[in-house]
């Protein structure tokens, strides 16, 4: 069973950070990073960047590599191949191990501990922990302090989990389907506790999630693995606004002509009626009514369309994506 209170020592300092490490420094840099198991690549060739401060979705199929991308910025696997930086070091390194908190999805807390037993663990072996932190989000969700973590709920559990995680106050906050055994209202609590570590303490979420309640209004940021590949990444409005969504009558076989000068990423047709999700280089001739897509109906064309061409935004995008495109 993975520590799920600790990465580094007792003696760790709490990391330093300064403005210029902030807004200059990625929270996760990867460069041709790949994980292998046997035969199988969960992950290959990924290259991407994650700015300090953002909360990203992660998002993609079941399968397509995103807990394995979570586990290696956790030191909890090493890569095959490439590699991967958390703010700047390896993720071996006493200094990222401290700035890491991990919450996975099997969440392997301690039955016979009381609740107060692991959160005073936390404490002990944590620099720069926040008990009061940790206990208001406990509070919040009618826990005893007494109780033993064995007698909880699932979503109890969780609920413990992330106040170990929060208590650790780290700079990158891992998080593998967090939600997925809340009831809404829980999933409300734990967003506005996300949004405010961030607000507080300018904290990196990264997230992967089914669910795009989740990221609608809460993820400012998004990375969309598809094959153990990066197929999206960077900022979600402006890969909103990369895309556009066009609708109109369209008569014949294949794709209208005037879409050939463009990244077509869907396509649906109904009767003599297409949609068509597009990246578009320049004007789209014809006559198409033009839509900006809903999250949703972008992630949804992109996990359908796993060979269609990456899109990086300048800010996520390192010196071996750069060179790609």
């Amino acid at each position: 069973m993975n520590n799920p209170l600790h990465q580094g020592s007792r003696t760790d300092p709490a990391p330093h950070r300064t403005a210029a490490e902030n807004e200059e420094t990625p929270a996760l840099e990867a460069r041709g990073l790949g994980r292998r198991f046997r035969r199988n690549w969960a992950l290959r060739d990924c290259d991407f960047r994650l700015p300090a401060g953002r909360i990203c979705a992660l998002v993609g199929p079941n399968g397509a590599g995103k807990t394995t991308l979570l586990s290696l910025a956790a030191d909890l696997l090493e890569p095959t191949c490439g590699r991967l930086r958390v703010f700047g070091d390896s993720p071996k390194t006493p200094a990222s191990r401290s700035r890491v908190a991990f919450v996975g999805q099997r969440k392997p807390l301690y039955p016979g501990f009381t609740v107060e037993e692991m959160l005073r663990a936390g404490r002990e072996l944590n620099p720069g922990w926040d008990q009061a932190k940790a206990e208001r989000l406990v509070r919040q969700g009618d826990i005893s302090l007494h109780a033993k973590v064995g007698t909880l709920s699932g979503g109890q559990r969780t609920r413990v989990a992330l106040a170990l995680a929060f208590g650790k106050r780290p700079r990158l906050l891992l998080l593998d389907e967090p939600m997925s055994d809340l009831d809404p209202l829980v999933r409300h609590e734990i967003t506005a506790a996300l949004m405010s570590e961030v607000a507080e303490h300018g904290t990196t979420v990264l997230m992967s999630t089914h669910l795009v309640s989740e990221m609608d209004h809460v993820c400012d940021y998004l990375v969309t693995v598809t094959g153990g590949r990066v197929r999206l990444a960077g900022e979600v409005d402006v890969i909103l606004g990369a895309h556009t969504l066009l609708m109109g009558r369209h008569q014949g076989e294949g794709l209208p002509s005037e879409l050939a000068p463009h990244t077509v990423v869907s396509t649906d047709t109904t009767g003599h009626q297409l949609t068509a999700l597009i990246r578009p280089r320049g004007p789209v001739a014809g006559q198409w009514a033009h839509h900006e897509p809903s999250l949703e109906e972008l992630l949804i064309a992109y996990l359908r369309a796993p060979d269609i061409e990456p899109l990086l935004t300048p800010s996520a995008r390192t010196g071996a994506s750069e060179d790609a495109a």
